[in-house]
């Protein structure tokens, strides 16, 4: 099997359905993958916001190969699989590039705080060798804000000194942009995708000669932030822009994950779209309406979901 052509373009990181035992759904996971598709959106499943952490390694591994059974191209799949241990890392990683999977979305081991750039590159390193495929094309998961274990420029820099072919590209989620101009301007020249972490900065991004950009509302509002990527060069990106900013303003205003998840079960009727796992809790009643009064002026809809 050839290796993977290199990701680029929306990737949204996809709210995982329960149901009413709070076991992942695959079958609603299945249909809300195959509308963000045909939004030109591809699929970045165990990130963040699809509560990749609370959820275990066998359950992460059922579901891509339930996706992948029913037909959805893995070529559009990035799945998160950097876990705390090194073993878990390796096995979910391994499983995602067997079924051919394009690239894998990587976090460092989180649990330990102040780690070294050593110790982290050892991680990296380590789950390199041990997965031992030519097919693997590592995305680096920077998120500080949440992890509290950065990825150093010092550290991407050995990395790709290291494994050029592997370590595929970043996605940054420090909402920093001096961060993410810095890894723009560093290794974008050398092969190495960008991916911002918020479509706020996507026209940045662009610009700046990056891959696109990773961002939770991708998953409600795919269709405007493809359009941005396809036609940031138009003279009306700039108005995209802000269009774009003003949608993720709303949403940003109540706790990201539970907002997403009532916004589908609002355009959906599917109240079971609501359900978190513990110890996440869903939008309460008055919270919900906020939430969707917000977004009335703004015209946002979801349309096919």
């Amino acid at each position: 099997m050839e290796p993977p052509s290199p990701l680029r373009g929306i990737f949204a990181p996809v709210v995982t359905p329960f149901d009413a035992h709070l076991e992942p759904d695959a079958a609603r996971l299945e249909t809300h993958g195959r509308w963000l598709l045909g939004q030109d959106v591809g699929l970045a499943l165990f990130g963040t916001n699809s509560e990749a952490n609370s959820m275990s390694v066998g359950e992460k591994i059922a579901l891509i190969e339930a996706l992948v059974g029913a037909g959805l191209p893995p070529s559009r799949l990035m799945p998160g699989t950097g876990c705390c241990a090194l073993t878990d890392t390796v096995r979910l990683t391994s499983r995602a590039v067997e079924l051919g999977c394009a690239g894998v979305l990587m976090l460092p081991p989180f649990y330990y705080k102040g780690v070294s750039d050593d110790g982290l590159y050892a991680s990296y390193s380590e789950t390199i060798q041990r997965v031992g495929d030519s097919r693997l094309r590592i995305y680096l998961y920077h998120i500080p804000p949440v992890s509290q274990v950065p990825i150093s420029l010092a550290l991407i820099e050995r990395l790709l000194a290291a494994y050029p072919q592997t370590v595929a590209g970043v996605k940054d989620s420090s909402g920093d942009w001096s961060n993410t101009r810095a890894m723009l301007e560093r290794f974008q020249p050398r092969g190495f995708d960008v991916f911002a972490g918020s479509e706020s900065f996507l026209l940045a991004t662009l610009r700046g000669g990056g891959a696109g950009c990773i961002s939770a509302t991708a998953n409600v509002n795919p269709a405007p932030i493809a359009r941005l990527h396809r036609t940031w060069r138009q003279p009306d990106a700039d108005a995209q822009q802000a269009a774009l900013d003003t949608v993720r303003g709303a949403f940003q205003k109540f706790p990201m994950i539970p907002a997403l998840k009532a916004a589908i079960a609002q355009f959906t009727g599917d109240e079971s779209w609501a359900t978190v796992r513990p110890p996440l809790v869903k939008l309460a009643t008055d919270q919900r309406a906020a939430l969707i009064a917000a977004l009335q002026p703004t015209g946002f809809s979801m349309p096919g979901i």
